[in-house]
């Protein structure tokens, strides 16, 4: 892993990412694969809602413990 910090996906947000949230796209991906957007705490509420109301949101976690298990 490179040494810059992570930012969050979120639209012109520079924000430090906290958190992963893997999500899947059932029409293009096989089920087990898992796409991944960082977000700060100010936007991991609006990226899980735009995700999970498509349900394509698998899961939130924080990026250390993604990290971790990676």
């Amino acid at each position: 892993m490179s040494d810059e910090t992570p930012i969050c996906s979120a639209k012109g947000c520079r924000a430090d990412a906290v958190w992963v949230l893997a999500w899947n796209n059932p029409k293009i991906h096989t089920p087990e694969r898992r796409k991944t957007w960082l977000a700060c705490e100010e936007h991991r509420e609006h990226l899980s809602q735009f995700l999970g109301v498509r349900g394509f949101l698998k899961d939130v976690v924080l990026l250390e413990e993604w990290e971790e298990s990676a």
